[in-house]
């Protein structure tokens, strides 16, 4: 995903005029209860690697956590691990961390690791857990490109993505990563996936690749047109 920072008309958004050239996966967990305030373009993927559009990115997305913590809050209470567990998480496009925030916070012990295309959304996430005592890994690297897995390491007790995996545009890139997170958990992992469902195919479609891709359930645990949290277990 980038964004085109001249085409921030709320109603331009057309999810088929993407170019898979430039598939970039952040936790961009903005809520699309509203009309978008900004473009998913991927003619422009250099701006994802602009300081100044990053900085001015993360500004507008942070007056709409209000807006997500619900979202949040339903990811978190469907995490099925003890509160005090040594957890390896992996949040796939991970952005700033609004989702690991969320995790780091609930499971005090678990040990993240972040991926996300942009480095400099990276930089802002290190910013962010600088302070933080704990075991968090950082890692730039495109989901279309097969070697992310190798890259990210594991495997994984639980793996989240917060508005991500949908700026792949492609259904069948998106299967491919529902495939390739399944082979990054550990038996009895859990995946809890929460995009914008309803924009790219609808949920049951969602839950079929994610079973086709392995997991023996799928199921929505919190849904708002078009935004769901699917819940998929190994």
């Amino acid at each position: 995903m980038s964004h085109d920072p001249k085409s921030h008309d709320p109603k331009s958004h057309d999810p088929k005029s993407h170019d898979h050239q430039h598939p970039h996966s952040h936790g961009h967990d903005h809520s699309h209860d509203h009309d978008h305030d900004h473009h998913h373009s991927h003619d422009h993927s250099d701006d994802w690697h602009s300081d100044r559009y990053v900085a001015d990115w993360i500004a507008r997305d942070a007056r709409r956590m209000a807006e997500r913590m619900p979202i949040l809050e339903a990811l978190i209470a469907a995490v099925p691990f003890r509160a005090d567990a040594a957890i390896d998480v992996l949040d796939v496009g991970a952005g700033t961390g609004v989702v690991t925030e969320a995790v780091l916070d609930a499971f005090p012990a678990a040990r993240l690791t972040l991926q996300d295309f942009s480095a400099q959304m990276l930089a802002r996430a290190k910013e962010k857990f600088s302070s933080h005592d704990r075991a968090i890994r950082h890692v730039q690297c495109d989901l279309l490109d097969p070697a992310w897995v190798q890259k990210v390491g594991g495997p994984f007790d639980l793996v989240v993505s917060g508005e991500a995996i949908h700026h792949l545009t492609d259904l069948a890139a998106m299967a491919a990563c529902y495939e390739a997170v399944h082979g990054l958990l550990k038996p009895g992992g859990c995946f809890l996936d929460y995009d914008v469902f309803d924009n790219v195919g609808g949920v049951p479609l969602h839950q079929h690749s994610m079973k086709v891709a392995g997991f023996k359930a799928a199921d929505p645990v919190w849904h708002r047109h078009p935004t769901a949290v699917i819940k998929a277990v190994v």
